[in-house]
């Protein structure tokens, strides 16, 4: 049920973007909205077609007066992240998002919202449902598995589109041109742990680490937003003075989002629990003490529970060290606008140990691959250490920022004469699909934009209400003058 006040202008939209929220989309779960464009297209009378992987193309013809048109594509992506807070259940491969209204943000029930790239979506099949509107012909991209890889994009038939100029509605600033993102790679990486019984006379726990932030790992990084992993690490390391023997971790949920929470499950003797909630409270006091105000709900909660082993010492002194020495957050920044845009940053973003056996998955990203050379050898030689297994799961490339760009320039001249100020030029610390299907597709010119989303890939996460109109008149014009 759409909330009391849920927008209505410009009206195909928000439609749109409504019945996108009712429709579950997790990554590698895109049928029901794929099926969801198909049937749409062939309502209005649009051709379209979709390649093995998934991805999706409608093809638009061209409007008032502009039918023989240079082609454009519109590119996005239908998947979204699934995370939500401990206290809902909801199950994203079956229910619909609850939507909410508050202070002029669209904001979903304790889960994220799915307008990175929803909103994007939703502009897109208001082009082709809005009778009112003029463009030149149109291809509708809508990839998929975008948030767990790129796989949509570096899967793509680039034979099923003609265009040569492309807009990519999956920026998440309002005023922001984006013109470069960064390129990223990715591993998982695992090793079995040796477990044995219990001591005798210990007292078994779990302790879960929670009400950080968290947040996108690319856009974010820059804000600090403590990672719950290695907040855990730190406890663990402080905690073994105290005699405790470790029987798990689980922290984590994919390689995009900077971990907010972490569980953690000990034994100790029980003559332990004064020091260990002393503990608990210096840790968080020293926590308090720098992190953003973003992270200031954090907690540390610790219940009685019951598991039949622990980790031998060595296993455990493994655990250790990895939580201490694996790199995570931002690496460097860049020299024209250090206060911002991170050159180089890693992201420790899943470690759990199950089944006797420890898996991490770490992402990086960054602009010059150069650059990331050294970082790569770093996690590399931690792997050969330790002795991990790696696979490699991420490796795409990024798309440099092109200052020169006719389409930039129509772009900019556009947006000042609209809004009587200049636009932001940028790049981005995320992988966006940009640079991918430019050398796939062989298109010449791009360019990305999009209204205000804050805390993706969190539940927290938020649509600014007020920027989706000018978005959507600003589209418009720069369709009418392509």
């Amino acid at each position: 049920m759409k909330p009391i006040s849920f927008p209505d202008s410009p009206s195909h939209l928000w439609e749109h973007f409504y019945q996108i929220t009712q429709i579950p989309r997790a990554s590698n779960q895109e049928g029901k909205i794929r099926q969801y464009l198909i049937q749409l297209a062939k309502k209005y009378g649009h051709s379209c077609a979709s390649d093995d992987i998934g991805n999706v193309v409608i093809y638009v013809a061209g409007t008032g007066g502009l039918e023989n048109g240079k082609t454009v594509i519109i590119q996005n992506h239908i998947d979204m992240v699934t995370v939500k807070t401990g206290d809902i259940k909801h199950d994203f491969s079956q229910d619909p998002l609850t939507l909410e209204i508050d202070n002029g943000w669209l904001k979903a029930d304790r889960t994220t919202l799915g307008a990175d790239n929803g909103v994007g979506c939703a502009a897109a099949l208001a082009l082709m449902t809005d009778e009112d509107v003029t463009h030149p012909p149109l291809e509708l991209l809508f990839t998929v598995e975008e948030e767990t890889g790129l796989f949509g994009a570096l899967n793509l038939d680039a034979s099923l589109l003609s265009g040569r100029r492309m807009l990519n509605l999956d920026t998440e600033d309002w005023g922001d041109i984006y013109i470069g993102c960064a390129g990223g790679k990715g591993w998982e990486l695992s090793r079995p742990l040796v477990v044995e019984p219990v001591p005798d006379g210990h007292t078994h726990f779990n302790i879960t680490l929670k009400g950080l932030a968290g947040g996108h790992s690319g856009i974010q990084i820059h804000q600090q937003h403590g990672s719950a992993i290695k907040l855990m690490g730190q406890w663990l390391n402080e905690a073994k003075d105290l005699g405790i023997r470790l029987s798990s971790v689980n922290g984590g949920i994919a390689h995009n989002v900077i971990p907010r929470e972490s569980t953690l499950e000990f034994s100790c003797e029980h003559t332990q629990l004064t020091d260990l909630e002393r503990l608990n409270e210096c840790l968080l006091e020293r926590w308090l003490s720098y992190l953003p105000k973003a992270d200031e709900n954090v907690q540390l909660i610790m219940e009685s529970t019951k598991f039949e082993h622990v980790l031998n010492q060595e296993s455990q002194l493994i655990i250790e060290q990895l939580l201490a020495i694996y790199p995570h957050g931002a690496q460097s920044y860049s020299l024209a606008h250090p206060a911002d845009l991170v050159d180089l940053s890693i992201n420790l973003a899943v470690f759990k140990i199950s089944d006797q056996q420890l898996y991490i998955e770490s992402s990086m990203r960054f602009f010059n691959e150069r650059e990331s050379l050294a970082l790569v050898d770093n996690i590399l030689s931690i792997a050969q250490v330790f002795k991990l297994s790696v696979k490699e799961i991420l490796d795409y490339p990024g798309w440099n920022p092109e200052f020169n760009s006719p389409l930039l320039s129509q772009a900019s001249e556009l947006y000042k004469d609209m809004f009587d100020t200049e636009p932001k030029v940028k790049a981005i610390h995320a992988g966006v699909e940009c640079g991918i299907l430019k050398a796939k597709i062989g298109v010449t010119d791009v360019i990305s934009f999009g209204p205000t989303i804050l805390g993706a890939h969190s539940p927290t996460e938020r649509l600014k209400i007020s920027t989706v109109q000018p978005f959507w008149n600003y589209l418009l014009m720069l369709l009418k003058n392509m």
